[in-house]
């Protein structure tokens, strides 16, 4: 028997304990009590919503009344992060709990190739390994009916959600945006009512905003009409998927409350990497301006902070102080371990955990411990290859062609604009090293000069990695 066939058989003979003559009188309802006290999670994912996409991020455009609903009635995080500026990545970290770089997903799935740039970038992984403990696995141990609804992007069909622990998964809609954000919607929904009387963790990952730009005409003649504000996101057909994206949320969050299940239900808005500021061609004919992250540098794709700060907003209520603001830094790989802490799950030795329990920071009763967090993304996109680090305020990128470092003060500095790199070099080189002692704990794998590199064909692309299993 294998390692994850052990685990689901372990699953199994903890859920038969709680069956009618395993346990009788007083055992049998003390253990139906701590069921019942075990709160439910629903984790809503969304593809490449940048930090000021939401209103009660700072959008002036964008109308998200139920998402802002839900950060009045709990805690909404200012330096979230995610752990790489695109997707399979932080989704694999999410799941996992680990760092990319230790999970070997550093890039999107399957990536792509600048065959003749200066660098040539590691091989990335093409699947979350089944070898890894994920949430869903690790949560069933205690009892939860667990699923996957929406955007997977974590390897092809044997690597599929059912074989990572999901007891149900959908992953198809319709092949528009619009109308998969409906059908995934109506999915979790279905759901939530079959398991209302049972502990449950509820993944629901929309392929909304991400590109392509397509929403309800209704909503889209909205903003057509709307006054524009001059600076900042202002595309009508973008604002009007963010807008039926959080209509989905509140059907969500209007279903718990009707089921009465919203006061022991864990309810998780984030994102998984930065917006993406343009439509590139075929969408509507032309290259259009959708998204900035303004105040923010940089985009999808870069380690500055457009690339990796997320809105991150937790509802638990009894437990987080409605209207509340974190400014603490923290990170995709911390919803793991929160969430084993949440229900008492100790960390399986088998299966290292990068992140840390955000518990305390819910809870207002302390702060985490962490010194730094990191990342590592070692691939051409929207900038170089490069790797960073966030101590306290201070942030340090290095980029690998040219080793050259970039130092900013977040606290003073938030948009990125002053590079202190020359003028606290010790700083710089302190950051830089432990860069690098974190790497080498991780495992990170660092490109390598490139023997075919010309400069002359440097810009263009190459064909993308064939997805071949266990690589």
């Amino acid at each position: 028997m294998n390692r994850r066939d052990f685990l689901k058989a372990l699953g199994f003979g903890v859920t038969s304990l709680a069956v009618p003559g395993c346990v009788t009188g007083f055992e049998q309802l003390t253990a139906a009590s701590q069921v019942h006290k075990k709160p439910n999670f629903v984790f809503i994912l969304i593809d490449d919503m940048g930090w000021t996409d939401v209103a009660c991020y700072g959008s002036r455009f964008h109308e998200t009344p139920n998402i802002d609903r839900l950060a009045r009635q709990g805690m909404r995080f200012t330096d979230a992060y995610a752990a790489c500026p695109v997707c399979s990545p932080t989704r694999a970290s999410i799941l996992a709990g680990q760092y990319p770089a230790r999970v070997g997903i550093t890039d999107f799935i399957p990536g792509h190739q600048r065959p003749w740039e200066k660098l040539k970038v590691p091989q990335n992984r093409l699947q979350l390994p089944l070898e890894a403990i994920t949430i869903p696995e690790a949560l069933k141990e205690h009892g939860y009916t667990t699923a996957h609804i929406g955007k997977w992007h974590l390897g092809g069909q044997a690597y599929f959600p059912e074989h990572q622990g999901f007891d149900m998964a959908i992953q198809r809609g319709t092949n528009r945006n619009d109308k998969q954000v409906t059908s995934f919607t109506d999915s979790a929904i279905d759901f939530i009512r079959a398991n209302s009387d049972k502990p449950f963790f509820l993944h629901l990952s929309h392929h909304s905003v991400h590109i392509r730009l397509e929403a309800p005409q209704e909503l889209i003649d909205k903003y057509e009409n709307k006054p524009k504000p001059t600076t900042g996101v202002n595309n009508p057909t973008y604002a009007a998927m963010v807008e039926h994206l959080d209509n989905s949320i509140g059907r969500i969050i209007e279903k718990l409350d009707e089921l009465n299940l919203a006061h022991r239900t864990v309810v998780v808005f984030f994102s998984d990497n930065g917006g993406l500021y343009q439509a590139y061609g075929g969408y509507r004919g032309k290259r259009q301006i959708v998204s900035t992250n303004e105040p923010l540098r940089g985009e999808k794709g870069t380690l500055y902070e457009g690339g990796i700060r997320e809105p991150l907003i937790v509802r638990w209520p009894g437990v987080v102080k409605p209207g509340t603001t974190c400014s603490a830094p923290v990170s995709s790989v911390d919803f793991y371990p929160t969430f084993l802490e949440i229900v008492g799950a100790k960390v399986d030795p088998a299966h290292v955990l990068d992140g840390e329990s955000i518990l305390p920071l819910l809870r207002q009763t302390g702060t985490l411990e962490r010194d730094a967090i990191y990342w590592h993304y070692p691939h051409y996109h929207h900038s170089t290859p490069a790797g960073a680090i966030r101590q306290g305020y201070w942030k340090l990128i290095e980029f690998f062609e040219d080793g050259r470092l970039e130092l900013y003060n977040l606290k003073r500095d938030i948009a990125e604009k002053h590079n202190l790199a020359t003028k606290m070099p010790q700083k710089a080189a302190q950051l830089q090293r432990k860069l690098a002692v974190w790497r080498k704990s991780v495992g990170a794998k660092m490109p390598t000069p490139n023997p075919d590199f010309d400069p002359a064909r440097a810009h263009e692309w190459g064909r993308r990695q064939q997805k071949k299993p266990g690589k």
